[in-house]
């Protein structure tokens, strides 16, 4: 059960702009920017550096006003073209960017559903959610499966939102306060691209809303290996996690969260180490530690642990709840209300 808003060609297009990397994408893009037509105000096209000059084809085929192609002369990665996207949406005075894939798994029609949280001033970034309702995952593979969740984990560790999930979903909107505060520049150009928008977001407080929506696998190809995500993505978000730390606990608040999380490290590891090293002197010697030695190496361990579970605590009710556009209703400077009602958005029976 998802919400979701059919909108015919003939109905007034939403006014946001929809940015589309597009990388050997040319077996699918007719269809999506078919899927799109009527739906939104613009739609921007970003050639990666196609070797099937995706973009040339668009050009030439797709006779459009409200489509335009925006070529890029290196290969930047997934990340780097949606920034040109969202560079030149900025730029045209769009205040909703979504960013949608070239691969079709997308359906337009949950565009009124994903952004109006944004439209209605809730949110500064809206995702997609595919694990929302169990019945569809069916068609989502195995590994997929698996590794979102695990990935999920990770990621809310690094950010900090911790009521969100499937993290790597690139069908996303973003506003246009949010999108300039982020800083473009450092955001991963590759496959990190989502993961790291999530981090940057938690560093300038933006609130992150999840939109249950279900994703189409049909017969198209990921350029994401598995193996990639398992090697580089821990280590990446683990470095994110103490940047977030740093920015938030440290730089800009210290608070009762830092305290916390510096103690029970501190004591954490102290035990560990005190205890793993007193074992070892008992191995090599042969005799038992005192009841003493023992007390010393558990108390810090188990004080440092509890300490930690009540950072995470306080780490999970410090998530941003007030959107940086503030009521998006009155900075909007169209009609966006008019094309998105709470009614049409009700779930409707499966």
């Amino acid at each position: 059960m998802y919400p979701r808003m059919d909108q015919s060609p003939s109905e007034t297009p939403l006014p946001v702009a929809v940015v589309i990397p597009c990388y050997k994408a040319k077996r699918h893009i007719e269809e999506v920017l078919a899927g799109l037509a009527g739906r939104v105000r613009h739609i921007y096209v970003v050639d990666d550096c196609c070797s099937e000059k995706t973009g040339r084809f668009v050009q030439e085929g797709w006779k459009d006003a409200n489509v335009s192609v925006v070529f890029l002369t290196e290969n930047q990665g997934v990340g780097g073209a949606v920034l040109a996207g969202y560079r030149q949406a900025l730029k045209d005075g769009y205040e909703i960017v979504v960013k949608m894939d070239s691969d079709n798994q997308m359906d337009p029609a949950y565009l009124p559903a994903l952004v109006a949280p944004l439209v209605h001033g809730e949110a500064d970034y809206a995702k997609g959610n595919r694990f929302f309702d169990v019945y569809s995952l069916g068609a989502m593979p195995m590994v997929r499966l698996l590794g979102n969740a695990g990935l999920s984990f990770i990621v809310k560790m690094a950010s900090g939102y911790w009521d969100i999930m499937d993290p790597t979903n690139g069908y996303t909107a973003i506003h246009r306060v949010a999108l300039r505060r982020l800083p473009l520049d450092r955001l991963d150009r590759r496959y990190f691209f989502e993961c790291d928008m999530l981090f940057r977001l938690a560093t300038i407080r933006a609130v992150v809303r999840d939109v249950p929506m279900p994703a189409r696998y049909e017969d198209e190809i990921s350029n994401l290996k598995v193996s990639r995500v398992l090697l580089e993505f821990p280590w990446r978000l683990f470095s994110c996690m103490l940047k977030r730390f740093f920015y938030i606990y440290i730089l800009r608040d210290f608070n009762i969260g830092s305290v916390e999380t510096i103690f029970g490290v501190v004591l954490l590891m102290f035990g560990i180490i005190f205890g793993v090293w007193h074992w070892i002197l008992s191995a090599v010697s042969g005799q038992f530690a005192s009841t003493g030695t023992i007390m010393l190496a558990v108390l810090p361990f188990v004080i440092g642990a509890q300490l930690l579970l009540s950072a995470l605590g306080y780490d999970i009710a410090n998530r941003p709840t007030n959107p940086l556009a503030g009521d998006a209703s009155t900075l909007l400077r169209f009609p966006a209300r008019r094309c998105i009602e709470e009614s049409d958005l009700q779930a409707s029976d499966p």
